[in-house]
């Protein structure tokens, strides 16, 4: 018998134990690293779904945030930790953004992460400071070009898709508006609502409350039709910026080379923490949409979004 028949019939005959990667997994806490700081829409998602996948795999799932350069950093510590489903990422456009924008990243989005669960969604909402005494989008347009660069938006850092949105308004509507970036949502309300800054491109969930309390201005949304989150307000293309398309979405990935046994594992968890009814009403109470899906639904849906972020990039001349 050859040494190959040999290990063949062992393993057939149950002789030599097959290697059960997700057998005993996860034995230890989990870490979700997420690029943006806390109180963003990012890390909502990230420590409700995954306060609920805890639950069902036994252990805790730690939330930690490392904010910058659009979220780059956090990608890069992911894409060096061992493939063993114990250090995730928390995906996001921002990523896809990232790059189409500059061929200097240290990683590459795509081949090193294996897609787990898209998780996630929210409208980006243009708001704009009462201040500057606009009520459509049609009016901020006419403002911004009467007064070339006499506005002024906030971001969530160069690169992210709260900048990719304001750099496709601008390209689209043909107007002049400053860039101001920072490191993450919080800190660009904070400006807004102090009147330091015109607009910004936000994520419904860190703006509607401000709308609603009549701080802000609510002219538009950038997703493709309206939504449950915020039925009431046009989208941009109905406001008369045809292709103005930016969707906010977040998803779980681990370092490309985790065991397939692992990712499903974690796959499944997510899938039935969205299922959830306390998941879905706490992120819908925060304006989140909860998505979900295979790994493979969610690679096509990246790869879908590296040809559209590309088109933008190429078409506003912003790679580097």
């Amino acid at each position: 018998m050859t040494r190959m028949l040999a290990i063949a019939v062992a393993f057939a005959l149950g002789l030599v134990a097959v290697p059960a990667p997700a057998q005993d997994y996860p034995n230890q806490p989990i870490r979700l690293i997420s690029g943006f700081p806390a109180g963003t829409t990012a890390d909502i998602s990230a420590r409700v779904v995954g306060g609920r996948m805890g639950q069902i795999l036994g252990q805790q799932i730690v939330v930690e945030n490392r904010p910058g350069a659009a979220s780059s950093l956090a990608a890069l510590q992911v894409a060096r930790a061992p493939k063993d489903g114990y250090t995730l990422f928390v995906a996001s456009a921002a990523n896809m953004i990232n790059a189409a924008m500059s061929a200097n990243l240290q990683f590459d989005i795509m081949k090193d992460f294996a897609p787990v669960a898209l998780l996630t969604s929210t409208p980006t909402v243009l708001v704009v400071s009462p201040e500057i005494g606009v009520k459509s989008v049609k009016e901020l347009i006419a403002h911004a070009k009467q007064k070339p660069d006499s506005l002024s938006f906030g971001s969530s850092g160069v690169g992210s898709s709260t900048h990719l949105a304001l750099e496709l308004f601008k390209h689209l509507a043909q107007v002049k508006i400053t860039h101001i970036p920072y490191t993450g949502s919080p800190q660009v309300v904070t400006d807004l609502l102090a009147g330091r800054i015109h607009g910004y491109f936000s994520p419904a969930s860190t703006v509607m409350g401000h709308v609603r309390a009549g701080k802000l201005v609510a002219l538009g949304v950038t997703d493709e039709k309206r939504g449950t989150i915020v039925p009431d307000l046009p989208t941009m293309i109905e406001a008369g910026v045809p292709d103005c398309v930016s969707v906010l979405w977040f998803g779980i990935a681990a370092p490309a080379g985790t065991p397939l046994p692992v990712v499903d594992k974690l796959a499944k968890a997510a899938n039935e923490a969205l299922r959830s009814d306390e998941v879905v009403k706490s992120l819908r109470a925060q304006s989140v949409e909860v998505l979900g899906g295979s790994p493979a639904d969610f690679r096509r849906h990246m790869e879908a979004e590296q040809r559209r972020w590309a088109a933008v990039v190429a078409a506003a001349g912003l790679r580097k």
